[in-house]
């Protein structure tokens, strides 16, 4: 029986005592299971199932929500299909139930391919790639668009893993985010202002136990080291999950879920999700990038486990 999320593409890498297994879906290109040295790194989820709370999809031509779905294109108003219609917006792009298909593959690393049809509220054509390459530790990803329109087109990029340390209870892991700031939102989940964190509890700064935390949140102004953005999820004894991103993604959301399905009951996760753009930026404009015609843009991230 095929499974609900298509071709499930398997990936191995075994170097100098390091190994790490991947499988990727077919269906929105999703990180279904990241091990590294035989340790979980990511949230899992069945093979006969869909990504539960959009786990591990990739999000484009935007990431997040768009508010009513509605954006302004040259002094029209764009409608895009309400794909959260509890809070009446458009949520996570386009490319969630679509199918990618392989453009180059080998044992440690695949490349996949799909295309963003001009439709409702998008009246653009794209060709979107997302290559996922084991390494010795880790994962990087790489994200690309180019634009096949004969006009420029907004784009940004984001996804939604969610993560873990093997079978170390997530409530212990302690989280940090090196942001200064959070984007505010209303009742929707729509941005409406934007605040420090200092004396609030959305610092992550100096760490977090994962289960005094209840997000859903997107951050900013994100401190950058030789050239990356590095948040941490760390276990009792030192081991500890890197994820990185290069600076041109600007905006991180971090969702925790108490209803995470695990085994036979459900439980809590954490979605730690880099972002080019914030949410809401059809309309704010914040960090999305216009590709002229024929034009190309990629941006990487990736992840790190350390013993």
């Amino acid at each position: 029986m095929r499974a609900p999320t298509g071709e499930q593409f398997e990936l191995h890498l075994s170097h100098e005592g390091r190994t790490a297994r991947a499988i990727i879906t077919e269906l929105a290109a999703s990180l279904r299971v990241l091990e590294i040295d035989s340790v979980a790194v990511t949230q899992p989820y069945p093979e006969e199932s869909l990504p539960p709370f959009g786990c591990g999809i990739v999000l484009a031509p935007w990431p997040n929500r768009v508010r009513n779905g509605r954006w302004e294109l040259d002094g029209t108003t764009q409608q895009l299909d309400l794909t959260e219609p509890a809070r009446n917006n458009a949520i996570h792009g386009l490319l969630r139930n679509a199918p990618y298909t392989v453009a180059e593959r080998t044992d440690t690393a695949i490349t996949l391919a799909a295309p963003v049809f001009p439709q409702h509220g998008y009246p653009f054509l794209l060709d979107t790639t997302v290559r996922y390459e084991l390494l010795p530790g880790g994962l990087a990803v790489t994200h690309t668009a180019t634009n096949r329109s004969t006009a420029p087109a907004p784009v940004a990029f984001g996804v939604h893993p969610f993560f873990r340390i093997g079978e170390v209870p997530v409530e212990e892991l302690v989280l940090t985010v090196e942001a200064e700031t959070r984007v505010e939102t209303d009742d929707r989940l729509n941005p409406i202002g934007v605040e420090a964190v200092d004396g609030t509890r959305f610092d992550l700064r100096g760490g977090r136990p994962v289960g005094e935390l209840e997000l859903d949140d997107a951050f900013g102004d994100l401190t950058a080291r030789d050239g990356r953005i590095t948040h941490t999820l760390a276990a009792p004894g030192g081991r500890e999950v890197r994820i990185w991103q290069e600076e041109q993604w600007g905006w991180v959301q971090v969702f925790t879920t108490r209803e995470f399905p695990q085994g036979e009951g459900r439980g809590l996760a954490v979605a730690i999700e880099p972002m080019t753009a914030p949410p809401d930026a059809l309309n704010s404009g914040q960090g999305l990038r216009w590709l002229d015609p024929e034009e190309t843009w990629s941006a990487s991230w990736g992840v790190e486990y350390a013993s």
